[in-house]
């Protein structure tokens, strides 16, 4: 089809062309700027903008929209719906094949095809691929692989065609294609909510209008259904356990925009077919769980009192030892003094089956769970220590002189998430230490305590005043609320070295909600900028420049900028890509790869953002960290080096479970603990600036504290008290158990 040339008016017109370049994506809107080349341009790339995410460069594009002038920018193609075509140009087809759409065929390789074959090369793959090695460096092997590959993105690109009719992207269309294959089109018809449990990524709010453009009613019990269990999943999503059914029902109505009373018969429907669980609470008001939510609570109840009670002791020396011997022996070990807090605390460990120990900074933690370590295997205990994160359990491993591991790592979770050990295989160990326990969940609580031997000891250490779990529950807070059920001590004397530390002081102070102390601290640092930009261009400079300067920290490694949420000019999203800009801009030669509203290179700090237990050794789990180190664009493959010194490969139709991560929320920060950490607190973040959250930023760091913005943002997030509590059952049970 020719070109449809610039015209005035704003009729519908075609346009075919070349992706040259993508200078700008949002992955949140899919709205993109780019950069395309047409046969009658003459060389000169034209701008198109619209919703384009998921197109590559190199790719030949049927674009339909219209032509308008922009004020500042000129004349550009509004792209309204966009098609995959075939390149029929030797210099097309060379671009296209050595962009890395087809798996097996880097730039190199392309030339080589398209010098051998010229504009005959797609026929040759689609009808010939024998012939294929006829070119240098191509055998027999290599030759399927791409056909197959070939064969696959055909396949892929005619599920596409219907996806976009029915509004999915063309990164979604991947993933449905690869979880159902041929059936895609069948199930997207026929069952659309299905889409939202079997592929990640697709939530209700995609599934429903999916099913919309296939036809399903608005008040269809099945729509209704799948609308309940969205309203939970949303609530898990929050931290809670369950709902209140009442809550449930409004959230639900609202969610659904249907008459309310619809819900209650499909809700009673959902609980008959054990789709979800329905427990009356202590006030009487009915409890609804999504199912793994409800088994997890109880189960962890359970399994937590079983272990407290059971009559197995796995470390009998402690029945009778002689408390000021062990002590002293102790003192000369460690050659330091326990307070009185901390000597109750390591009594607690080593005579209770299950103890918790809680405390802010400065109050001596690490000391009490080195000691309680050092004391348990002078008598030859089996000790394991585990943290929620990589990062904590090297932390852990130091302080301790102790090797230490993540519980993911120790449970040895296999594909599908069950864990290796459990309670019909045990986990060979006397003494359990698990730190940064405000981030578990009920979730990996319950696998965790399951693994456990009976007659072991469990220990369990975290700050209560952080912020809970990014996953449903609230299990410290809900086992230091159980009073009568669970043993604990809670740490509060500030050791004097700790108080000439702006951050042990500061966090006390926010903790308190009292107004940190910006100045004085070499260690605590305070950059005022009202502007929210300017506030994002001060946090870069303070990265790249201002640190490394005066500390001699690298950006990438050892400096954490934590923000308190994703949007906005300094929210996480916008301030990673200032910030890869800064630190890891695009270089001449250098492969790269573009995801959605993402551009991948190597050297890029990278975060994962779901569970994926197919991964790695033993999975590897939201919040892990690591950097870029490889990508191949023949292969389809990036690297990952994780922050647990495992090397793990994504196929580029996975990269939706990255992020960078130069700068991420303070929710995610969670169990990690970094050199420096840059927190900027701008009036855009107000619905979240509280003091949980401040507190948690500030704890995260272990030398050095930078706040960057507005002095009316960080008196909120002083004087705003976090979040309510969620909704969970695990207290009541404990002590209901008693």
């Amino acid at each position: 089809m020719a070109d449809v040339q610039p015209e005035s008016g704003f009729r519908e017109a075609v346009l075919d062309a070349v992706l040259e370049r993508i200078t700008f994506a949002n992955e949140e809107t899919g709205y993109t700027v780019a950069r395309v080349a047409t046969e009658r341009s003459g060389g000169e790339l034209l701008t198109v903008v619209g919703a384009l995410l998921g197109a590559q460069v190199g790719e030949s594009l049927r674009l339909t929209g219209r032509w308008s002038s922009h004020p500042k920018y000129g004349k550009q193609f509004e792209v309204r719906t966009y098609t995959t075509v075939l390149p029929a140009t030797v210099q097309g087809i060379r671009r296209y094949l050595g962009s890395g759409m087809i798996k097996g065929i880097g730039p190199k390789m392309a030339e080589r095809m398209v010098d051998h074959f010229g504009v005959d090369i797609l026929r040759i793959i689609e009808e010939e691929p024998a012939r294929l090695a006829e070119v240098y460096g191509l055998g027999p092997k290599r030759s399927q692989r791409i056909a197959k590959a070939w064969e696959e993105q055909k396949a892929i690109k005619e599920v596409m065609l219907f996806l976009q009719t029915v509004g999915v992207s063309t990164s979604l269309a991947v993933r449905i294609y690869k979880q159902y294959g041929d059936e895609a089109v069948e199930v997207v018809k026929a069952e659309p909510y299905r889409l939202a449990a079997d592929v990640w990524g697709i939530g209700f709010k995609t599934a429903d209008a999916i099913a919309r453009s296939v036809g399903i009613p608005h008040d269809s019990p099945e729509r209704i259904k799948a609308g309940i269990q969205y309203t939970l999943s949303e609530a898990a999503d929050a931290g809670h356990c369950f709902l209140p059914e009442p809550n449930l029902v409004a959230e639900a109505v609202k969610i659904l925009e249907v008459d309310r009373e619809l819900v209650p018969p499909c809700l009673d429907a959902l609980v008959a077919e054990e789709g979800v669980v329905r427990e009356p609470l202590p006030t009487g008001v009915p409890a609804i769980y999504l199912v793994p939510f409800h088994r997890a609570e109880r189960s962890l109840a359970y399994g937590l009192l079983e272990l407290l009670n059971t009559r197995a002791e796995r470390m009998p020396a402690f029945r009778d030892v002689d408390w000021d011997k062990a002590l002293a022996w102790l003192r000369g070990r460690t050659g330091q003094e326990l307070a009185p807090e901390q000597e109750q605390a390591v009594r607690l460990a080593l005579t209770r089956k299950v103890a918790v120990l809680t405390g802010g900074p400065g109050c001596g933690k690490s000391f009490t769970v080195r000691s309680v370590v050092e004391l348990a295997r002078a008598k030859k205990a089996k000790v394991v220590l585990v943290a929620p994160t990589g990062r904590a359990a090297k932390r852990l491993a130091e302080l301790t002189g102790h090797e230490a591991s993540t519980v993911h790592r120790l449970l040895q979770l296999q594909p599908g998430g069950d864990p290796k050990y459990d309670r019909e295989n045990p986990l060979d160990a006397d003494l359990i230490v698990v730190d940064e326990c405000s981030m578990v969940d009920v979730i990996l609580a319950n696998k965790l305590v399951r693994a456990i031997s009976r007659g072991a000891h469990l220990l369990l250490v975290g700050d209560v005043d952080q912020l809970p779990s990014v996953g449903a529950g609230e299990v410290l807070r809900d086992l230091l609320t159980a009073e009568e059920a669970i043993p604990r001590v809670r740490l509060t004397k500030i050791f004097r070295q700790a108080q000439e530390s702006g951050i042990v002081v500061n966090a006390h102070r926010i903790n308190s909600g009292n107004h940190p102390r910006l100045s004085g601290f070499p260690d605590f640092f305070w950059f005022g900028c009202e502007d929210n930009d300017e506030a994002a261009a001060l946090t870069v400079d303070v990265v790249a420049n201002r640190i490394p300067r005066k500390f001699g920290l690298n950006p990438r490694r050892d400096v954490q900028v934590l923000a308190p949420m994703h949007r906005g000019a300094a929210g996480a999203g916008n301030l990673n890509t200032l910030l890869q800009e800064a630190l890891t801009p695009s270089r001449e030669g250098m492969p790269e790869r573009r995801y959605g509203g993402r551009v991948y290179r190597v050297g890029d700090k990278v975060i994962q953002m779901r569970n994926n237990y197919d991964k790695g050794e033993a999975g590897i789990f939201n919040g892990t960290v690591g950097i870029v180190t490889a990508i191949s664009l023949e292969d389809h493959q990036l690297t990952v080096l994780t922050d647990e010194d495992e090397s793990i490969d994504y196929a580029f139709d996975e990269l939706d479970e990255l992020a960078h991560a130069y700068s991420i929320t303070i929710h995610r920060s969670q169990g990690s603990e970094y050199p420096a950490v840059v927190i900027p607190l701008t009036t855009s973040s107000w619905m979240m600036l509280q003091r949980n959250l401040l507190y948690t930023a500030v704890t995260r760091a272990k030398r050095l504290v930078v706040l960057v913005g507005s002095r009316r943002a960080l008196a909120a997030a002083v004087r705003t008290p976090g979040a309510g509590r969620r909704h969970t059952g695990l207290t009541h049970r404990l002590v209901e158990a008693i």
